[in-house]
């Protein structure tokens, strides 16, 4: 898929906004990708993900033994990428401000864990599921998500394949330009629920 194939994917899923957004990590954005919104459509998903399962197969072949995901962005996302490679599914949640394993998943000493988010733009939540996975006696052996709004300088610390790259501008809150300013801010993403 192109990026602009993908993009279309976002948009008829009424999955790209514009506004002034508060992002899981802390930064401001005038568009957020809402992830959920593309992945409630099976068929829209599978589409994407198997696009996704056929590119980290180009470049890691079948070294893959397990997909890890940190929980809630990645939890479909990555079911939908195992389900692709053919590996089984676990994911990571939040508890007490740590990414954890819970639930009776495990990782086997020395599983080959590729890592699958949904959307990554700083890299902490992945960067925090890979320490997990390393944690529990996991390699890391790359990662996989279907937005890089990154693109590319979010640095995970293995290989990061992406369906598509994209370079959607974050600012600090205390640096917004005057228009992101004039908006009142809205929190849509999942870390910090209770």
């Amino acid at each position: 898929m192109t990026k602009d194939e993908v993009l279309a994917e976002f948009k008829a899923a009424g999955a790209l906004l514009e506004g002034h957004f508060i992002l899981s990590s802390g930064l401001r954005s005038p568009n957020y990708l809402q992830c959920a919104r593309v992945l409630m459509d099976p068929q829209r998903a599978g589409r994407l993900c198997a696009t996704l399962a056929r590119q980290v197969k180009a470049r890691m072949g079948d070294q893959i033994d397990l997909v890890a995901s940190p929980a809630m962005g990645g939890v479909i996302v990555g079911y939908e990428m195992a389900r692709q490679l053919g590996v089984d599914s676990i994911f990571f949640e939040r508890v007490d401000g740590k990414l954890v394993l819970r639930r009776g998943f495990s990782i086997d000493k020395g599983a080959r864990v590729l890592m699958v988010e949904d959307i990554v733009t700083t890299g902490l939540s992945s960067r925090e599921c890979i320490a997990g996975i390393t944690e529990e006696g996991g390699i890391a052996v790359g990662a996989a998500c279907l937005i890089d709004r990154s693109n590319g300088k979010a640095d995970l610390g293995v290989p990061l394949e992406a369906l598509t790259r994209l370079d959607i501008p974050t600012y600090p809150a205390d640096q917004l330009p005057p228009e992101l300013a004039a908006i009142p801010a809205v929190k849509p993403g999942s870390r910090g629920l209770k």
